[in-house]
């Protein structure tokens, strides 16, 4: 009776494995790769990287990816996030430009949570009209508000989804020199008081409007 034994590769080397990660990560595309998705496209057996790496962890972080854990976030992270990378770039994200570190989670997060990117982008329309903040002096004034020890109706930060709206108003863009990231990424944005709060200016869509740094700084307390 012949016993048929199965032998490792002694020949296969580090780089034939990670050869081979490189080339199955383009075909399933992001930053990151599960264990599964490998094994549907590779040539390798699993024991074949635990045995030069030690983990499948190791061996994804030696060609730069992860495993995809940020899968855990919940959906109000991943929009709060989207938005974050929304200002940074001045312009909606593409699929491809969600990648970690730039983005905190990876375009293949929001894959799995949501089916798809399209799917990711409407669930952040929606997100951003849940609440829905008085555009205007004349509508705050039929709103039901304790006003402050100063006459303040609004709290003076405006939180992030007004933020991100009166950015997105004003085309990501500065008001004042038309500064935008999408066009220098070393442009910061700030969302900025026309009539200032010190003076009486109420945080609404209305009264704020879209600066850089730069131009922030320099406006102080300036109508």
């Amino acid at each position: 009776m012949k016993f048929k034994i199965d032998l490792p590769n002694l020949k296969l080397t580090k780089e034939d494995l990670l050869q081979d990660l490189r080339r199955v990560s383009k075909i399933v595309g992001g930053d990151s790769l599960k264990r599964v998705d490998y094994e549907k496209q590779g040539k390798y057996a699993y024991t074949s990287f635990r045995n030069h790496f030690g983990t499948w962890k190791k061996a994804l972080e030696a060609v730069g990816l992860n495993r995809g854990r940020n899968w855990g976030a919940t959906p109000e992270e991943l929009l709060e996030n989207l938005k974050d990378v929304w200002i940074k770039l001045g312009r909606q994200p593409k699929y491809g430009e969600m990648t970690i570190p730039f983005s905190r989670f990876s375009s293949t997060a929001y894959a799995h949570k949501f089916g798809n990117w399209t799917k990711a982008l409407i669930a952040f329309q929606n997100y951003l009209e849940q609440e829905r903040e008085p555009e205007s002096l004349e509508s705050l004034s039929k709103v039901e508000m304790t006003a402050d020890k100063n006459g303040h109706k609004t709290k003076r930060q405006p939180n992030s989804r007004l933020r991100f709206k009166v950015m997105k108003r004003d085309n990501f863009c500065c008001v004042a020199c038309g500064g935008s990231p999408a066009k220098d990424s070393k442009v910061e944005l700030h969302v900025d008081h026309i009539t200032p709060w010190s003076k009486g200016g109420e945080t609404v869509i209305e009264n704020l409007q879209t600066l850089c740094k730069k131009c922030n700084l320099g406006k102080g307390n300036i109508d």
